[in-house]
């Protein structure tokens, strides 16, 4: 059987051969491991192969690309026949460009096959415990699975670049039943090098899991204000998905951005810093490797509030004429503040802590509207009664500088290190 550095170097030499004066193969193997739970019980466990070939090449500054699931050679020869009549067709652009020549590397991280037996146990037992502590709580879904990505990704300027990881993911979705009475459902993830740790100990599962219990009864807020809202490391991701989407290639390239003159400029509260370190100790499913071909690095998207890196591509640096990204973003690490998450809600006036968002994407403003889910009242600093879906909106870029406090806990989910943060001027209303 061909090794995967094999397949790849057949991949790239089909594209030279078809005549593409520059050519990218990136070859991927995927094994995954999966144990399901429906509904309570353990009832799927199964392993997948997926195979990716993802072939790219520029022959008179026009580009063409296209993925493969089949490394098969004739199948190869025909695909990159194809990809150069596809490249012939297109418009040129002088932006197009592959990777630089980098010294040649080889990654690893994580374990080179799964752990079948602890990976049952573990599911048993985290089944087994929220049974005794949250007897309300319904397992809707539950699947603990272990993935081994295999990746080679080389280009005819030498780039030579292979990594290996194996990572446990685990999800859980569910909901709290009492009667005819059922709480909203929540979902939560998290990544692991290794299973040393009871599940319901790691994420944020077991903080949720207790909150959905005591989210059968909710109240309706009534009438509308403006004040608080505290959102949980679930949430964050909504806030920093469009702050990482809005100094990305698409909106910088069509210019509307509406950080796309704010490089080295304040943007946010001095207390908030977002880093992204893909190949940090901290971070156990990170990546080694861009998608565009470059060894990642960390950086610091944002610190202590000023805008310190736009997240280009290759081809959206040189599009744009700005500073190609060391990494992919993602991998975020937000740094922890001085107050700890007692004392936030001590400090709220009148607000909401939100754990779950449900809203269509932002407008290129950052203006926002949606349903605020499991949450809960904040009133004179006592944290209230779980609500009813409530609406709130505001403006995402105005949050980023009204940031009140960010906790000193952070919830470590593996792929992400995340704070409670508190914003004010948000409005909220009921009926």
């Amino acid at each position: 059987m061909d090794t995967l550095k094999e397949i790849a170097c057949s991949g790239l030499a089909a594209l030279l051969g078809a005549g593409a004066e520059k050519a990218q193969c990136n070859y991927t193997q995927t094994t995954r491991d999966e144990l399901n739970v429906e509904l309570g019980e353990l009832s799927l466990l199964r392993t997948t192969l997926d195979t990716t070939m993802e072939l790219a090449a520029i022959k008179e500054r026009k580009r063409g690309s296209t993925v493969l699931n089949c490394p098969d050679r004739t199948v190869l020869q025909q695909a990159a026949a194809d990809l150069i009549e596809i490249a012939h067709a297109s418009a040129p652009d002088e932006a197009y460009e592959i990777a630089a020549a980098q010294p040649p590397a080889v990654f690893e991280k994580g374990a080179s096959r799964p752990d079948r037996e602890r990976m049952y146990r573990r599911m048993k037992e985290l089944l087994r415990e929220i049974a005794a502590r949250y007897p309300r709580i319904m397992v809707r879904q539950a699947i603990l699975d272990f993935t081994r990505t295999e990746n080679c990704f080389l280009n005819s300027n030498g780039v030579d670049l292979v990594t290996g990881k194996g990572i446990y993911r685990a999800s859980v979705f569910f909901s709290a039943r009492e009667g005819e009475r059922v709480s909203s459902f929540n979902i939560t993830g998290f990544s692991l090098g290794d299973l040393e740790r009871n599940l319901l100990e790691c994420g944020s599962l077991d903080s949720l899991l207790r909150q959905s219990s005591g989210q059968i009864v909710t109240r309706p807020l009534q009438g509308k204000f403006i004040g608080e809202v505290i959102i949980t490391p679930d949430c964050l991701g909504d806030l920093l998905g469009f702050l990482t989407g809005a100094v990305g290639d698409g909106p910088l390239i069509s210019g509307t951005s509406i950080y796309r003159d704010r490089l080295h400029q304040q943007i946010a509260a001095p207390a908030f810093s977002l880093h992204s370190r893909p190949v940090s100790d901290e971070i156990c499913d990170g990546y080694f490797v861009t998608a565009d071909g470059y060894v990642a690095r960390n950086s610091a998207i944002v610190e202590k509030g000023m805008l310190n890196s736009f997240l280009l591509t290759l081809y959206g640096s040189r599009k744009t004429g700005l500073p190609r990204a060391v990494n992919d973003g993602g991998a975020f690490v937000v740094d922890p503040g001085e107050s700890p998450f007692e004392e936030m809600i001590r400090s709220v006036k009148k607000g909401i802590l939100m754990a779950r968002f449900s809203g269509g994407v932002p407008g290129e403003s950052g203006d926002f509207a949606g349903v605020a889910k499991n949450s809960y009242l904040i009133e004179d600093g006592t944290l209230g009664c779980p609500l009813s879906e409530s609406m709130i909106a505001g403006n995402f870029v105005e949050m980023l500088k009204n940031i009140t406090a960010i906790s000193r806990e952070r919830v470590d989910f593996g792929d992400s290190i995340l704070p409670w943060i508190a914003f004010s001027g948000v409005t909220v209303s009921g009926k």
